[in-house]
């Protein structure tokens, strides 16, 4: 194992630099005017589509998929991908379906369309549930991950660096963040994105590379099929030990549709890019650019899950590697899953280049914490702030107060995120643990938007439901996937708005209803070719590893 040497180092501190220097200079005030909370929050609406995507992107992939979906491609195998191929087909259905009417109504917030078609109260409800969801899932799981992932890399992986690490993280992303808004977060994830997929295309190449004595891309290939078959499968069968995070079929037509389509369509930190485009087109392409990035993302997120897999068992032909099982075994027994991707950089990655992998993946953790700092300040301050404690009316204390929010936030995320080093897939404790609250909220939105009788009892009533529903089903003595607990949870939502919007309505529409002419969802030719392109793809990818 090559440690890092000073190249390495240059190599990362000029990447910081960069990233601190352009974050900064995005910043900068312009002729002297102080940032509105347009500019502040939504980059002053002029983002460009490349942009757009590549900032949903580099917002979306962090260590929870670097570190968090490298360990359950080790544990499960390439049936992990289905939340990035099918998130794809998501982005593309959000595209068409959700982003026109979210745009037309120009919003700051999701929270916000929630005020605009039932109440304020219910707004309220979702802009703390999301808050408290940033906080304590998504900042800290992603500070925690993002630190054991370079303290492996960079250290001994005893654990000893990590709370420091989550220090410099905290700051890091706080320098540019804080100061500069939307714009500073996004048009470094321009960079940011570049350096992830590089990183990613080079840590999967040089491990295939090294899998057998032999060497050769192609041979790794070869041997890492041959010897995990079984992890190339899509679909799990109902036998397969990890079916109750992956249940078959249920994948594709069942809860995963839930996870993405309430993480892609009503998510702040990823539709709040779409929200800051030039124009309504120019959202729609950013989106269907970020498919195809989405496509990619397997390649070098969960492959190296399967290749670490493959020399941790030394089958027949793999690379000898001395001591590999005494990484990834706990005393207890279980297996360390997370240490996949880290453990495969400090191996095999040689110097200079190392340098390069972790700057990628760095900016993978820092993309992501820039984002949701951003749009936690931005529910906490449009959402909570303004309409309850605000005494100024021209709105000039919202920057101040979405500033003093991303410090409070990073401060309660820094001291949270220690205490998750007991959980054994990161990735499955994400999505279980937000999946208690997603259904209720994807159920409400969906009824909303597509249905003009639901009404604010209805939706209120809904949501607050959909929570004792969700933890029930987990208390079930018959154990249930949790995508279909997420499924069971959003249709019996459902059923509960719609119960309760007829009893309480004595309209046929209910006067906040948004009406959806036609004309709402046509879109150009050149996002029909790129949604078209991206369901072909799809196809033969299931229909080759199905």
């Amino acid at each position: 194992m090559e440690a890092f040497q000073l190249l390495d180092y240059i190599i990362f501190a000029v990447y910081g630099l960069l990233i601190l220097g352009v974050g900064l200079w995005v910043s900068r005030s312009k002729n002297g005017e102080k940032k509105s909370a347009e500019d502040y929050f939504l980059a002053g609406k002029s983002l460009p589509f490349w942009a757009i995507g590549a900032s949903l992107i580099a917002a979306n992939i962090s260590a929870e998929q670097f570190i968090g979906m490298s360990g359950s491609g080790f544990a499960i195998g390439l049936a992990i991908a289905s939340y990035e191929w099918m998130g794809a087909l998501t982005l593309i259905i959000v595209a068409k379906f959700f982003l026109p009417v979210f745009i037309r109504q120009g919003l700051f917030t999701i929270p916000e369309f929630i005020e605009k078609r039932f109440n304020t109260n219910l707004k309220t409800i979702l802009a703390i549930f999301w808050v408290g969801l940033f906080i304590f899932v998504n900042l800290t799981s992603v500070l925690f991950l993002g630190a054991k992932a370079l303290d492996t890399v960079l250290g001994n992986g005893d654990g000893t660096m990590i709370f420091p690490l989550i220090l410099g993280l905290a700051f890091f992303a706080a320098a540019y963040s804080i100061w500069g808004g939307l714009s500073a977060v996004a048009w470094t994830d321009v960079i940011q994105v570049v350096l992830l997929v590089i990183g990613g295309f080079i840590t999967t190449i040089i491990a295939l590379d090294h899998v057998t004595p032999a060497g050769g891309i192609f041979a790794g290939i070869d041997h890492i099929y041959q010897q995990a078959g079984d992890k190339f499968h899509m679909i799990l069968d109902r036998n397969h030990p990890q079916f109750l995070n992956l249940p078959g079929i249920g994948v594709i037509i069942g809860g995963l549709w839930v996870a993405n389509l309430y993480y892609f369509g009503f998510n702040q930190y990823i539709i709040q890019r779409a929200l800051a485009a030039k124009s309504l087109h120019e959202a729609q392409k950013g989106l269907a650019f970020a498919a195809f990035l989405k496509l990619l993302l397997p390649i070098f997120v969960v492959v190296p899950g399967i290749i670490a897999y493959v020399i941790y068992m030394q089958g027949e032909g793999t690379t000898s590697m001395d001591g590999v099982k005494t990484v990834f075994d706990r005393a207890d027994g279980s297996i360390n899953y997370d240490l996949a991707y880290p453990w495969l950089v400090k191996t095999f990655i040689p110097t200079g280049v190392k340098g390069l992998v972790v700057a990628a993946l760095t900016a993978a953790i820092l993309s992501s914490l820039a984002s949701m700092l951003n749009s936690t300040a931005t529910i906490f301050t449009m959402d909570l702030y303004k309409p309850y404690f605000s005494k100024k009316t021209d709105g000039s204390d919202l920057v101040r107060v979405g500033r003093i929010s991303v410090l409070v936030s990073l401060a309660l995320a820094v001291i949270i995120a220690p205490a998750l080093d007991t959980m054994p897939q990161m990735f499955q404790y994400i999505q279980e643990y937000t999946g208690v609250v997603s259904p209720g909220i994807l159920a409400v939105f969906l009824m909303g938007l597509f249905w003009k009788k639901t009404n604010a009892t209805g939706a209120i009533v809904g949501v607050l439901t959909s929570i004792p529903i969700a933890l029930l089903l987990k208390l079930l003595p018959i154990e249930m996937p949790f995508l279909d607990q997420m499924l069971y949870t959003s249709l019996l939502t459902i059923v509960v708005i719609l119960m309760v919007s007829l009893l309480t309505a004595n309209y046929d529409e209910d006067p906040k209803a948004i009406p959806l002419p036609k004309e709402t969802f046509k879109t150009d030719f050149n996002f029909n070719i790129a949604a078209y392109a991206v369901m072909i793809l799809l196809v033969v990818i299931y229909a080759v590893f199905w």
